[in-house]
């Protein structure tokens, strides 16, 4: 990989956490060398690979010859060439291209074989739309993969305030069931815990009867279920910092000498990435609104049949929210790594023009 621009940003790549667009395996292994957790239950089996960078990514055309049917997102994996540096470059491919098999026995052998342990985490990770580490980690749960709590950047009060916020969504599915009083908060508690582990399935057993939806119906709607009010937590968090980030975008200007094409390209990025974020998130309030109104007509008993057909047509719509909402954190993750709040923002003209084509990239799906 020898393109100078292309090295930068997987430079910047190499050090920022993980978000919902960046699994930075390589970064968990720099933050903790030492970890036993980390060294007993690793993200992959394989060292090669437990130590890569997991990309979603937006295909861009010349890229289409690697696929039979193009898919819009792809999962791409980066492996540093030296193992611990991208400055030097990285190999790289994407999930489920052509030549995928002999890719995956050039660079790890038979580890990676279909039917295997590390083959089957990374095909999991490939059938979600996100990498938001909360969803990532539920999801491998559910699938019996337990890797150490170091590879998903949750904090303990994020945890906290998302289980509140759920606890407050279907408290009025609980009063229905139970009737107010006060066992009613406890019980809501129990249906919470229910609802965010990885048996949750089990809990809302009633539902499933009611809505006549059958075993598989059931625990694809439930899963997409938790993802929506996730997403949902998720968007009333960064509506402030979208904002925020917004007007720094517009604010931020290169510093030093720059080329006649990050002069021409700058200014007018800027202006596609805030109507491009803006448009998002328009689209991510109205889906998440499909949500309310079929919860809604649920818990007023006017028509039980809406949130049937929600948890039917789920699976879809949270591919697509994840994409969408997983762009916007992103977006302001990195922002917020490389400007964190109330720093001065000294950035070059070269890389503040390879952050806004990074945000682009996040942002392509935007029509």
């Amino acid at each position: 990989m020898s393109n100078d621009r292309t090295i930068r940003r997987l430079s910047a790549l190499q050090e920022s956490a993980s978000t919902a667009r960046v699994l930075n395996l390589l970064q968990t292994h720099k933050r903790f060398p030492n970890d036993e957790d980390v060294e007993k239950k690793p993200f992959f089996e394989n060292r090669v690979m437990n130590h890569s960078i997991i990309v979603k990514h937006r295909l861009r055309r010349h890229e289409y010859v690697h696929f039979k049917v193009p898919p819009p997102i792809v999962t791409k994996v980066l492996i540093p060439i030296d193992g611990a540096d991208l400055k030097l470059g990285a190999h790289s491919f994407f999930v489920g291209q052509s030549d995928y098999d002999k890719i995956l026995e050039e660079h790890f052998g038979k580890e990676l074989r279909p039917g295997g342990r590390d083959r089957m985490v990374l095909d999991l990770i490939t059938s979600l739309p996100t990498l938001d580490p909360f969803l990532l980690k539920e999801f491998l749960a559910r699938n019996e993969y337990f890797p150490a709590n170091a590879y998903f950047a949750i904090s303990e009060g994020d945890v906290r305030r998302m289980i509140e916020f759920v606890r407050g969504e279907i408290m009025i599915l609980v009063t229905m069931s139970t009737g107010s009083g006060a066992s009613t908060a406890a019980y809501a508690a129990r249906m919470v815990d229910k609802l965010l582990a990885n048996t949750a399935d089990a809990g809302f057993e009633p539902l499933k009867d009611t809505l006549k939806l059958s075993d598989t119906e059931y625990s694809d709607g439930m899963f997409s279920w938790r993802g929506f009010l996730y997403y949902k937590w998720q968007l009333r968090d960064l509506m402030a910092p979208m904002a925020s980030v917004m007007n720094e975008l517009n604010d931020t200007f290169g510093r030093g000498a720059r080329n006649q094409e990050a002069s021409i390209y700058i200014p007018e990025a800027k202006r596609r990435i805030v109507a491009q974020l803006s448009r998002t998130s328009q689209n991510v309030h109205k889906m998440i609104g499909v949500y309310d109104n079929a919860y809604g007509a649920l818990t007023k008993g006017q028509n039980p049949t809406e949130f049937r057909n929600f948890l039917l047509n789920a699976p879809a719509m949270f591919y697509n929210l994840g994409e969408q909402l997983g762009a916007v954190q992103h977006i302001i993750s990195f922002w917020r790594y490389r400007f964190p709040e109330g720093d001065r923002r000294l950035v070059s003209h070269d890389e503040l023009m390879d952050m806004l084509l990074d945000f682009e990239d996040s942002l392509t799906f935007v029509n």
